[in-house]
């Protein structure tokens, strides 16, 4: 398990207000997805609300949900995964409000095929069938998604041979060194390959289907111990949120995103959380920003058909049903 702790927290004046305020802890990863938390921290938010927030970082979504299920965090935001539906199913935790999605219109995740993927000859989604392509693990966001690519362009997924590789860094790596033919990343991951020359674009998962990627979980012990508080941070992640879609998901009347003094301002703010090495980021956290829903509402309905898939394949429990799932009396 790789954990890092982030390097910028809420600032706390004197001993005296921290002694005040509530503290809470919440596991996620370092990606630009997760911009809205990262803004919602920069701008105090959370000490607004009398939370004194601690970050840690983990490289994958399943070690942030096995981190909550676990007690060892309060909350988790991360993607939906076979791990957070089971401790869901358990009655160990509870997603609460919405993360990033795929968004018609919108940039998403890239699917893209490395240089001997190119060379065997894809050039569009029809082309994966014989391809062995590269995910981070069973049931993840890409896994599903290959799955569904394969369903709405009438390849037998059978015919494709997913190798799991652990991590989006994994991933990057067998792509940039000829092991996949192709890959399902974040546009933050996949540009760096494509500048490269690395790897070539074949198109954005938001052309062909929607989908609710991730959520803001919470334990449920601290929704029976601690409910106020859980109020007050989602209360703090929601103007994250407000801040989040008004900087970096507006669009012209061309329908293109719209860059801006703005824009550029919350991109450097996410990218020090996200690059924390880094001064040159912002443009790439910029152009790679997903879609938030503005209010941070869930998507349940796209929810109910991840579960029916997850079932499916036989990943989750078959008795796990969406509504336990999901808690929406934080966000209506």
């Amino acid at each position: 398990m790789i954990r890092l702790t982030f390097a910028i927290f809420i600032f706390i004046s004197n001993l005296s207000v921290a002694s005040a305020q509530e503290r809470v802890v919440i596991g996620t990863q370092r990606l630009t997805e997760n911009g809205a938390l990262f803004l919602a921290a920069a701008q105090g938010y959370f000490k607004d609300e009398g939370i004194d927030l601690a970050m840690t970082a983990y490289d994958s979504d399943q070690v942030v949900a096995e981190t909550l299920a676990s007690g060892a965090t309060d909350f988790g935001l991360a993607r939906f995964t076979p791990t957070a539906l089971e401790a869901a199913g358990k009655g160990l935790i509870k997603a609460i409000a919405a993360q990033a999605r795929e968004k018609r219109d919108y940039e998403g995740s890239q699917i893209i095929a490395s240089r001997v993927g190119y060379s065997k000859g894809i050039r569009k989604f029809d082309n994966l069938a014989g391809k062995t392509v590269g995910i981070d693990a069973l049931g993840s966001t890409s896994h599903y998604q290959l799955d569904q690519i394969a369903r709405l362009k009438h390849v037998d997924p059978s015919g494709i041979t997913v190798k799991p590789l652990g991590t989006l860094d994994a991933i990057a790596r067998a792509v940039g060194t000829d092991q996949v033919d192709a890959a399902i990343m974040p546009a933050l991951y996949a540009r760096e390959l494509l500048i490269a020359n690395q790897a070539r674009f074949l198109g954005w998962y938001s052309e062909l289907d929607e989908q609710q990627l991730g959520a803001l979980f919470v334990s449920t012990a601290m929704i029976a111990k601690r409910r106020a508080v859980v109020e007050k941070f989602v209360r703090a992640y929601r103007r994250g949120v407000a801040d989040y879609a008004a900087a970096l998901l507006r669009k012209d009347r061309s329908s293109k995103r719209t860059t801006d003094i703005k824009s550029k301002e919350a991109a450097t703010t996410i990218a020090r959380y996200v690059y924390p090495d880094r001064t040159d980021a912002a443009a790439a956290v910029e152009l790679g920003a997903y879609y938030v829903d503005p209010q941070a509402r869930l998507d349940v309905a796209d929810l109910g058909r991840q579960v029916a898939w997850y079932k499916s394949k036989r990943l989750i429990d078959k008795n796990i049903d969406v509504h336990g799932v999901v808690d929406l009396s934080f966000v209506k």
